[in-house]
């Protein structure tokens, strides 16, 4: 569902195309990508590219470029109509899956975003705080604290996870099915070698979705999905096809995306003691530490993919109809002509809330964001609260740790160790199993 940087440039850039081309594939630039960035911001903020797939794109760069793109009504994302340019990029993947709000154009784009805000109500995220810190606690209380633990594996990916399965009524053993299923479909989308996997696995769940949807139809509660089954707009309410691709996305953009940004955070405050301190002792910071974690090392490196409705400038560069068009949301938040000494971490940043595009700008800003801020405060909280010494239990974690998988514009780590309490860590700590 995301495209990853294209990995040549084309002819023309006053950029070096050999180094630009070799250094956007290697492991160090998946390690820091900021270099390459800063040389594009600098050289060739709306640079041509072209992906591994083959297809040209143009890649922006620099903030107020991919603020105006963002929000920019000559650049599309309905599948239906730029669907040579998605299938190019993405395969034959399963349309039912993927026709959903984030591949689509107004106005039906607008009715789907209206029907899904009545459900992602202020008062409806507030009522999951609860639980989401009783889940936090429940598994922090599994976690060894005489030997590292991946945080990642332990922490960061089964927290989401088992938010987005209550939100949307997915549980006990149809849960594990669901993301063994899922687990599939990430692996196998960009593997022509994993054709059959990919549409077994995709089918399996349009079925259970189909299903949940037809169950929760016939006794429907206050839950999330009866609230997304009984809003009405005045173009009509969800069909089951439009309610089995919204929970799809749901799944798919309510865990991925925040379990990177809580392994990103705590990984940035660890390597940052000074500005870990500085929220340990004030904990009325972390809001706007959030906001900086997020925009500092924000777990989506690119936004979805765009194309061009018509001939148009961004830049000062001339993008052509049915060019498709990136946004390096990385690189726009770290741009210094918008944020003061933007390498540096201070959650002391004030005004990001409203500034940063860590959660995207626009119509297509992300549904999730107030709950993916919960998330986060709640699990920093929880795991600070209880692990107040909590450090990296090697001292290159990150390095060649940073996720290299299927859906390469996701920046996060695949493995985080950590030693939850250094004084009760076995000597050999540095050395995590």
């Amino acid at each position: 569902m995301t495209t990853e940087p294209a990995v040549a440039v084309s002819d023309g850039l006053p950029v070096d195309e050999a180094v630009m081309a070799a250094s956007m594939g290697t492991p160090e630039y998946r390690t820091c990508p900021y270099p390459v960035y800063q040389a594009l911001r600098e050289q060739a903020p709306v640079a041509r590219l072209t992906t591994r797939h083959g297809v040209e794109t143009y890649l922006i760069t620099r903030y107020d470029d991919a603020r105006l793109a963002l929000s920019d009504p000559r650049i599309g994302k309905d599948m239906h109509e730029g669907l040579d340019i998605y299938h190019a990029v993405f395969g034959n993947t399963c349309d039912a899956l993927d026709d959903n709000l984030l591949f689509a154009d107004p106005p039906r784009h607008t009715r789907l975003r209206h029907i899904a805000n009545k459900a992602f109500t202020p008062r409806h995220i507030k009522g999951l705080r609860p639980r989401i810190e009783e889940l936090a606690g429940e598994l922090l209380d599994r976690c060894p604290t005489d030997s590292p633990v991946d945080l990642m594996a332990s922490f960061a990916l089964p927290l989401p996870v088992m938010v987005i399965c209550e939100l949307l009524g997915i549980v006990g053993d149809e849960r594990a099915d669901v993301l063994k299923w899922f687990g599939n479909v990430t692996r196998s989308r960009f593997s022509k070698d994993m054709a059959g996997d990919l549409a077994e696995a995709e089918d399996w769940l349009r079925n259970y979705f189909s299903g949940l949807v037809t169950r929760t139809r016939a006794t429907p509660s206050d839950d999330f999905l009866s609230v997304l089954i009984d809003t009405e707009h005045e173009e009509g309410a969800l069909t089951d096809d439009e309610l089995v691709s919204m929970m799809w996305v749901l799944l798919f953009a309510g865990h991925k995306t925040t379990t990177y940004q809580i392994g990103n955070a705590v990984f940035t405050l660890l390597s940052h003691p000074d500005q870990l301190a500085a929220v340990q002792q004030d904990r009325e910071l972390l809001p706007q530490a959030i906001e900086e974690l997020v925009r500092f090392e924000c777990s989506v490196e690119t936004s979805t993919f765009r194309y061009a409705l018509e001939d148009l400038e961004i830049g000062g560069v001339a993008i052509p109809k049915g060019a498709l068009v990136q946004i390096a949301l990385s690189s726009a938040n770290r741009d210094p002509e918008k944020f003061p000494a933007p390498d540096t971490l201070d959650v002391t940043r004030k005004g990001l809330q409203s500034t940063h595009l860590g959660f995207g700008h626009g119509p297509h800003y992300c549904l999730g964001a107030p709950l993916a801020r919960m998330e986060l405060e709640t699990a920093l909280t929880a795991l600070l609260d209880r692990f107040p010494d909590v450090v990296l239990a090697t001292p290159a974690a990150g390095g060649e740790e940073w996720l290299k998988g299927p859906f390469p514009a996701f920046r996060g780590l695949e493995r985080l160790p950590v030693a939850l309490d250094p004084s009760r860590t076995v000597d050999d700590w540095t050395k995590p199993a």
